[in-house]
């Protein structure tokens, strides 16, 4: 949805909480969930809608006519699509995710590929005047990165993907961003690798092949990278690291590197001690990776995937824990855990104002894997009370929350993909 501010902005969910592998799977979430949660939430105001479109989707939507179907799909149910997440690959339910959420890297040819497909797209779909964006791996995970060739070929993928998207750009009229997602025990985990590889690696060595497929200055060139290509970030992901988010924000704006979508996202924390251990068996599961962070003698310390920090009994007492498990963002704690959404504080939603942020993102995905007890809500209902603590603190005044547009009872509406 837009909301009313002194400046463009928007809000959504991420729709990657929902199967989204095929079309059907696509067109499928849009309307038993997106409609029942604009319906929950803001049901006369036109609802912006976080995509998330797999490899497999993103290939049928190639097809003649299947994306003018999805557009069709979107706008009858009174919904626009201004962001992708073109994160996971492949299959992101029900089977092993683990660190192949991954897999292929920046230093392939077919991330590029799929993402320039995912930018078409969106190009389509997007509404006239918005800029669009979308999500993607923060290069590779880090143990696979083992040479500098390695860099080299994520900056040569991502140079030419800011090719891409500037003729994209040239030929529809629509601009289109890729936010590099920083992310626990990857390529780019906190903000100062981020700044770094900004810095030292992409602008420099991005800068010559940019001017000579654009055909224009090498000043033009960095123009362009930084207008195509910024951070997803990702306030789950930064807290992990026990960073002040908004004094990331702050640093990244510093280091001129766009912030093309911020995720509102929290993440379990809680202080080493037989307790606490118990409580976090609960959130292992065979699925996804629960990257942990511990806070010893004033630096951080990764303590792997959450069964295996269990199992390895190396913590400190009383040492701080930080988990890479999004957790609805309303949950307030159970006993020994509690969250890093206080991390999300005044401080950090001005400075995303300040800084003029479009883009913001609700995701919570893990909501099938969670606790019985954090799901009783069912996952409409509890997206949509994520939507009252996210507008709560980035508007304050519900009465101003967002823009409004009457619109016909669609609700019951189906269209097949």
């Amino acid at each position: 949805m837009k909301i009313r501010a002194a400046y463009p902005s928007h809000l959504t969910y991420c729709m990657n909480v929902h199967p989204g592998e095929s079309l059907t799977d696509v067109c499928t979430a849009i309307e038993n969930h997106a409609v029942a949660i604009r319906n929950r939430v803001a049901p006369e105001s036109r609802f912006g809608l976080g995509l998330r479109l797999a490899n497999r989707a993103s290939l049928e939507l190639v097809v003649a006519g299947n994306l003018a179907r999805l557009k069709r799909v979107i706008e009858k149910h009174g919904c626009y699509a201004f962001t992708i997440n073109g994160f996971p690959f492949g299959a992101f339910h029900g089977a092993r995710v683990k660190e192949e959420v991954y897999r292929p890297d920046w230093r392939s040819n077919e991330r590029r590929d799929y993402t320039h497909r995912l930018a078409r797209q969106l190009a389509a779909l997007l509404p006239e005047g918005m800029t669009g964006s979308i999500s993607t791996v923060p290069g590779s995970y880090k143990a696979w990165v083992r040479s500098d060739a390695d860099i080299t070929d994520m900056v040569a993928h991502l140079a030419e993907t800011v090719v891409f998207l500037a003729k994209l750009q040239q030929e529809t009229g629509r601009e289109v961003h890729l936010g590099l997602e920083p992310e626990p025990d990857c390529f780019l985990e906190t903000t100062d690798e981020t700044i770094t590889f900004f810095r030292d690696g992409l602008l420099p060595e991005g800068r010559t092949p940019v001017a000579r497929l654009l055909g224009c200055s090498e000043a033009a060139a960095e123009a362009a990278i930084r207008r195509h290509v910024g951070v997803c970030f990702d306030t789950c992901h930064l807290a992990l690291q026990f960073e002040s988010l908004s004094e990331s924000l702050k640093k990244l704006s510093a280091a001129e590197i766009r912030i093309s979508k911020i995720q509102l996202s929290a993440a379990i924390q809680t202080r080493w001690d037989p307790d606490a251990a118990e409580a976090l068996k609960r959130f292992c599961d065979p699925v996804y990776l629960h990257q942990v962070k511990a806070c010893v003698d004033g630096r951080g310390v990764s303590r792997g995937d959450l069964e295996e920090a269990l199992r390895s009994r190396q913590a400190q007492a009383d040492e701080a824990w930080r988990v890479h498990c999004h957790v609805p963002l309303y949950f307030v704690g159970e006993g020994a855990l509690s969250s890093t959404a206080n991390e999300l504080d005044a401080a950090f939603f001005q400075t995303a104002r300040d800084l003029r942020v479009e883009h913001f993102e609700i995701e919570t995905y893990t909501f099938d894997v969670l606790p019985e007890s954090l799901r009783t809500l069912g996952v409409n209902a509890s997206i949509a009370q994520e939507y009252q603590w996210a507008l709560a603190r980035l508007v304050g005044d519900k009465r101003q929350m967002f823009d409004s547009l009457v619109l016909p009872n669609v609700s019951d509406r189906r269209t097949a993909c």
